[in-house]
């Protein structure tokens, strides 16, 4: 081809052939395919659920609902473009079951849960043996990236904080997604990945609070540690406060509040589970983990993974708690921010983006950490 330097894959002018070439590329797609399918089904589900007059208490307008209803309509692409790629074995629609209550902790199991279904993606992706369908699965996750960013606004949140998403392994994706699927059709294509235990965060940061980082326990529970607003006081909720400029929280395309989440040098208090616990559809999964006692906290977020150690580590409650890092990947930039990912490890073992899977065989416990 003229204008073109040597080298690159697939540039030879073969007919590309959309379709999964090897077994890593059919597990890989298939967990993707378990992400479209609840996308479209909890997007439906809270047009559903929640009354107009729920949603507009929150800022969330008709033209806004309309944004989601359209966002379902993608996931019906998104779902046929992979399945057709897996062929007649691919995963079918399943029944869920969602861990909110109300607008805004709907809210903020979307933003959650489409950050690890991208993140998911970005993992796996450069590692797939078929490049068509590598090119097919990008121009569906660029736009659930961005559906990632509408419900952060949704839910009063600066809209993308960070400046690079990570990518996560797939049984990382797999953890986070199995608890939230209740049941499956007859013959489901059951997944390879591991299940990890869930690591609870009690202190986890609550976008719903005007000082989201004084708080304790006020989560759904769970690997996505939703945010609860059950208990809050009115005058506490970020969405009733009165000052435009610093601290009120209602859907907006930015919103600026001046008091952080979460910061350096705060203690975060966890808990995790010990592993064989049932989970997924049909209660068919069984968490496991190959890692010794839990040893660091492993944060996953823009271009690395820093580990800081656990302390007042209890085995027996299987409780312990760390202090969130001072570390930036570019100066301004820092490294723990945004919708991210913690784990509890037993090394601080190195890895990059491009081989993070590494870290599986040392990872106790899994959990989404809302850093800002």
């Amino acid at each position: 081809m003229p204008y073109t330097p040597s080298g690159g894959i697939g540039t030879n002018g073969s007919d590309p052939i959309y379709k999964v070439a090897s077994d890593f590329d059919y597990q890989s797609l298939a967990l993707a395919l378990y992400h479209e399918w609840i996308e479209l089904d909890l997007f439906h589900w809270g047009l559903a659920t929640f009354s107009d007059e729920e949603f507009e208490a929150y800022g969330i307008t008709g033209e806004d609902r309309h944004l989601l209803q359209h966002m379902a309509d993608q996931e019906i692409g998104h779902a046929s473009v992979v399945a057709n790629m897996l062929g007649p074995s691919a995963p079918k629609q399943c029944t869920y079951n969602y861990p909110v209550s109300n607008v805004r902790e709907y809210i903020d199991f979307n933003q959650k849960l489409t950050r690890w279904a991208e993140a998911g993606v970005y993992g796996f992706l450069p590692h797939l043996n078929s490049g068509p369908a590598a090119n097919m699965l990008l121009q569906s996750i660029t736009v659930e990236a961005r559906q990632q960013l509408i419900f952060r606004q949704f839910g009063g949140q600066f809209p993308m904080p960070e400046w690079h998403t990570p990518g996560i392994p797939q049984s990382w994706a797999w953890t986070l997604l199995a608890p939230y699927i209740s049941s499956c059709p007859h013959n489901q294509t059951r997944l390879v990945w591991q299940n990890f235990p869930a690591l609870h965060i009690l202190n986890q940061p609550n976008p719903a609070r005007i000082d989201g980082s004084a708080v304790w326990g006020e989560t759904t529970g769970g690997y996505a540690n939703t945010l609860s607003t059950e208990g809050i006081p009115e005058d506490e909720l970020c969405v009733n406060a009165t000052d435009d400029e610093l601290s009120d929280c209602p859907a907006a395309i930015s919103q600026n509040r001046s008091i952080p989440l979460s910061y350096p040098g705060r203690e975060v208090f966890l808990r995790w589970d010990a592993p064989g616990q049932l989970v997924g559809p049909n209660n068919s999964y069984v968490t496991t983990t190959s890692a010794a006692e839990p040893r660091f906290a492993a944060w996953l977020s823009q271009l690395n993974v820093t580990y800081t150690p656990l302390l007042g580590v209890s085995l027996e409650h299987r409780t312990a708690y760390t202090i969130q890092p001072n570390v930036s990947t570019w100066k301004n930039d820092p490294a723990v921010n945004g919708t991210m990912f913690l784990a509890l490890t037993d090394v601080d073992l190195y890895v990059t983006p491009y081989n993070v899977s590494m870290i599986n065989p040392h990872v106790a416990a899994l959990a989404v950490y809302q850093a800002g």
